[in-house]
């Protein structure tokens, strides 16, 4: 039992210390992710969240706190997460190939006003790259959280959110505490 509570022990000190390694660059862009996406709320556009694996949970779990709510009531925000719809991701599979089961999608639903949110820890996942390339065809303000290279995703998007860590866990862990801070302060500025 003591070997299982120190490796416990050593695995929450080792996350504890990637959040508490942010930099005031990164808290400052998450800021700058929140109000953004705040802004296009009220100016009647969405957050729109794609992401593979635990990414993919991360979108959904992200989107659902913006469009259910976090911390108060308020009216719903609008968000989606393109991971929902086992027909479309299995059709733009079959018929265009796995790299294409984002772009498809953000090719149809994504406008200029809107927040276009992918989630990679490596930066490098062919669908994810080709998603923000529609996204970016669509005029759609671009967002990546990574990891601590950004990878390729890094010079795609508007605003990079890159975790201090090279490791997956470390990374989706501070994916999802970046997620819930931004989705609190989209709460506070886009229903105020």
């Amino acid at each position: 039992m003591a070997s299982h509570a120190e490796e416990i022990r050593r695995q929450l000190e080792e996350s504890a210390r990637v959040k508490q390694g942010f930099s005031n660059e990164l808290v400052g862009r998450i800021a700058q992710f929140a109000e953004k996406s705040a802004t296009a709320l009220r100016a009647g556009g969405k957050i729109v969240f794609f992401g593979n694996g635990g990414s993919a949970a991360d979108a959904l779990h992200l989107a659902a706190e913006l469009v259910v709510r976090l911390r108060t009531e308020r009216k719903g925000l609008a968000a989606l997460a393109l991971t929902t719809n086992p027909s479309i991701l299995t059709a733009a599979g079959n018929d265009y190939g796995f790299e294409q089961i984002y772009s498809r999608q953000i090719e149809s639903l994504v406008a200029p006003q809107d927040v276009l949110v992918a989630l990679s820890t490596s930066g490098n996942s062919p669908n994810i790259l080709r998603g923000l390339e529609a996204g970016r065809a669509r005029g759609a303000y671009l967002v990546g959280f990574s990891g601590e290279t950004g990878g390729a995703l890094a010079i795609k998007v508007d605003l990079l959110l890159n975790v201090p860590s090279r490791d997956p866990q470390r990374i989706q862990e501070s994916h999802i505490t970046i997620g819930h801070i931004a989705c609190s302060l989209i709460e506070q500025l886009a229903c105020n």
